[in-house]
């Protein structure tokens, strides 16, 4: 049995944050990632990076700069449309660099030493602190950190919670190299985010490099997303709406992806439990409308490293410092979330959004 001092569960922004910023104090740990590669999944789509969390953590990280190079021009825009498709708000937007998923993965996985990360890693039971993988190796670990999103493997070692259904749900859809095939989409969403949305339902829009990144999002029972979802069904959703909306559904190049929003309580937290922790969507999950999820991680990773390296003796004592702030901040994050759901796919949207945008505009 292999034993680490620091084990990090799952390779997200999270928990690479976590390891880059112990590695470039002289601190090692192995991060367990049940993905084969970094290339097995699809890596989600734009990520507006804050200055208070994920860049303060790329900071903290040593990777500002080359962050800094692969931001993506113009992203910032924002448009939010009624389901008639007149224009009600355009801002060219600032100080929130917009970059791929994929690239700040790809970033701070290239910033590790070879063998950090141990791919093809499926974690199938937690028990103490001993992990057993899928291939029948187990480690231990002094202190284990669940960075393993959503359905974490490593949160019932600390709580009991499970995510719960947040009655909405999204189909995605891509529209594929837009300026040429799908001008007309590609004039509707822009050059950044899009929202479109009346009456608990809308399309929320993001111009990615190569595609526009679609999701048609609606309230609705859990089980809608469980199955396959044809684009006629999808289109049924949306009878009333203007045709350039319905014409991201009819022109998407893959059937639409069903995918059920949820969310752990808001201010979800655990009783001190002697070496794990939690970090990003296993610690707070929470529906992406406060645009806070990667940001969060990015920033709990960096502030779990430096409570680690301020502590160097006491992983107990820099555990219980981490979540003390942990926890409020996390709390915060998620009632905005839940408050900015229930605005955005309120009967009179876009009405509360606009709202919120002309008194912090």
């Amino acid at each position: 049995m292999m034993h680490h001092g620091i084990a990090i569960i799952g390779a997200g922004l999270g928990g690479l944050t976590l390891a880059r910023v112990l590695h470039v104090n002289g601190i090692e740990a192995a991060v367990y990632e049940l993905d084969a590669s970094p290339t097995a999944r699809t890596q989600g789509g734009m990520l507006d990076i804050h200055k208070e969390s994920g860049q303060a953590a790329l900071q903290a990280a040593e990777l500002y700069d080359e962050f800094r190079r692969i931001v993506m021009p113009g992203g910032e825009a924002m448009r939010i449309y009624g389901r008639d498709a007149v224009l009600r708000f355009a801002d060219e937007g600032e100080g929130r660099p917009e970059v791929h998923r994929r690239d700040l993965r790809d970033l701070l996985i290239g910033s590790l030493p070879d063998g950090v990360i141990r791919w093809d890693s499926k974690v199938v039971e937690i028990v103490d602190r001993e992990v057993r993988l899928a291939d029948g190796s187990t480690f231990t670990a002094d202190l284990l950190v669940g960075a393993d999103g959503a359905w974490s493997k490593v949160r019932p070692l600390v709580s009991d919670a499970t995510p719960a259904y947040s009655g909405l749900s999204f189909a995605e859809l891509d529209l594929i190299d837009p300026d040429v095939r799908h001008p007309e989409s590609a004039e509707l969403i822009g050059a950044g985010l899009m929202f479109a949305l009346g009456d608990g339902r809308g399309f929320l829009a993001h111009r990615e490099p190569d595609r526009l990144h679609v999701y048609a999002a609606l309230r609705t029972e859990a089980e809608w997303s469980s199955g396959d979802i044809t684009k006629d069904a999808l289109l049924a959703e949306f009878t009333d709406w203007d045709d350039r909306f319905l014409r991201l559904i009819r022109d998407a190049d893959v059937a639409p992806f069903p995918r059920a929003i949820h969310a752990l309580p808001i201010g979800h937290q655990w009783k001190r439990v002697p070496g794990v922790t939690l970090l990003g969507d296993a610690a707070h999950l929470m529906s992406p409308f406060a645009g806070e999820g990667a940001n969060l991680a990015m920033q709990d990773g960096a502030e779990l490293a430096a409570a680690l390296i301020a502590h160097p003796d006491d992983t107990e004592a820099a555990l219980a410092a981490y979540e003390s702030d942990l926890f409020p901040r996390a709390e915060q994050s998620a009632a905005e979330s839940a408050a900015n759901l229930d605005l955005c796919f309120a009967p009179d949207a876009p009405t509360g959004l606009l709202n919120f945008f002309s008194t912090i505009g």
